[in-house]
């Protein structure tokens, strides 16, 4: 399961919030909605983060196998 709470914890630790991601920025609301519910974002989304937050990928995102996950 993939989720976002590094990315949470890295966006308390910087000097951005939710309302620069997305007036400063120009992240659309959508996108953070989507961070909030766990849902998939685009790569570009996810590189657009680390450049803002000026971090790492797994900063960002993490994995861990669920056994929820349907067999491929």
């Amino acid at each position: 399961m993939i989720t976002y709470e590094p990315f949470w914890n890295t966006l308390k630790e910087s000097e951005e919030s939710t309302y620069t991601l997305i007036h400063v920025h120009k992240l659309s609301s959508s996108t953070i909605n989507r961070l909030r519910k766990d849902q998939p974002l685009s790569t570009t989304t996810i590189n657009d983060l680390c450049r803002i937050l000026d971090c790492g990928i797994t900063d960002i995102i993490s994995y861990t196998p669920s056994s929820s996950d349907p067999i491929l």
